[in-house]
């Protein structure tokens, strides 16, 4: 097939076109940049053995974005393209909700005005909010508490209301939990602009000398360690489940949602210890009062994506900390790798 995947050249966008490229499919990047890296188009060219195209454009233009899909028909859509820091959402609600629920909507015309009928939409275990418990399931209670998290619901609730009203064919929402790593050649990876918000990449940087040290935030929570606990996955097991949700929805015409995770909990300590112990590097750690919000343990239960894709994460913790610091420390200049 040929796909289009909005917002293509970011992190996990990247890591989806390569995928899509490696299973014989013809990946096409609609991106503005104004978050990804100018040169991933090339990189994944020599990464590939294969130019991919790509179409410089925004989309909430629904007209740049009608006319760019006639100029490259496709068969289905993956949609990645959105804002996705939940602090600066709270700061600026109306830049989010333009991007991501307005764009979505303009997206949406787009497609139907081109006759493209299925979607795959990055969505976020953020929907879920405070849980009651984990590991999570998809039938869980949506109780969001802040606006990114909120645009993320809204845009699923959009996509499946086009489903079940006939307008799609075929729908897949991927509520993913931590995505962390990169790919194993070290051609591309997450490159946060600013103070990262996630943690690997911080712990990357601190590695490298950028950054004094790791903030960890809480060390009473009711864990193994008290430190908060997440269901890191592996950016290409994540891509990989991209590409087969977007084969299994062409296949079967089917409208979905689906969690994306190990099923496995690790502690912000256990990632860091695991990262030392892979990579030889020390991480200083500062530790920190908890930060409203924050939860103690929070995975999935990634069954469904088994049962519906024969999609289960592959990489372990190790190969997280492995690829994130090979990508790192190849953009730093490190040779010890």
């Amino acid at each position: 097939m040929r796909i289009l995947l909005t917002g293509g050249a970011g992190y996990i966008g990247s890591h989806t076109a390569a995928v899509l490229a490696e299973r014989g499919h013809e990946p096409v990047i609609l991106d503005n940049f104004a978050n990804a890296e100018r040169d991933v188009p090339a990189r994944l060219a020599r990464l590939t053995g294969r130019e991919i195209a790509v179409i410089e454009a925004d989309i909430r233009d629904t007209e740049q974005v009608t006319a760019a899909l006639r100029t490259q028909p496709v068969e289905a859509v993956i949609h990645f393209a959105a804002l996705k820091a939940v602090g600066e959402s709270e700061a600026d609600p109306l830049r989010y909700y333009d991007m991501n629920i307005a764009g979505t909507i303009r997206l949406m015309q787009a497609m139907q005005a081109v006759g493209v009928g299925r979607i795959v939409f990055s969505s976020s275990a953020t929907v879920y909010g405070q849980p009651e418990s984990s590991p999570i399931l998809e039938d869980a209670p949506t109780r969001v508490e802040n606006i990114y998290g909120r645009t993320k619901l809204v845009m699923e609730d959009l996509i499946r209301d086009l489903a079940r009203t006939g307008k799609l064919a075929g729908a897949a929402n991927l509520r993913y939990f931590n995505p962390v790593g990169a790919h194993p050649s070290a051609m591309i990876g997450e490159t946060p602009r600013g103070v990262p918000n996630n943690l690997m990449p911080y712990v990357t940087q601190v590695a490298t000398g950028e950054r004094a040290h790791l903030n960890v935030f809480g060390n009473d929570y009711p864990t193994r360690d008290g430190t908060g606990e997440r269901d890191y996955i592996h950016v290409m097991d994540l891509a990989e489940a991209h590409a087969l949700a977007v084969e299994h929805i062409a296949a079967h015409d089917v409208s979905v949602t689906v969690n994306l995770g190990t099923g496995r909990g690790t502690t912000v300590l256990e990632l860091v210890r695991a990262f030392e112990t892979t990579t030889g590097r020390k991480i200083p750690l500062v530790f920190a009062p908890r930060r409203p919000g924050d939860v103690a343990s929070y995975y999935a239960n990634p069954a469904l994506a088994e049962r519906l894709f024969g999609w289960r994460a592959r990489r372990d913790v190790e190969d997280m900390c492995r690829d994130s610091w090979r990508w790192q420390a190849s953009r730093a200049g490190i040779n010890d790798v």
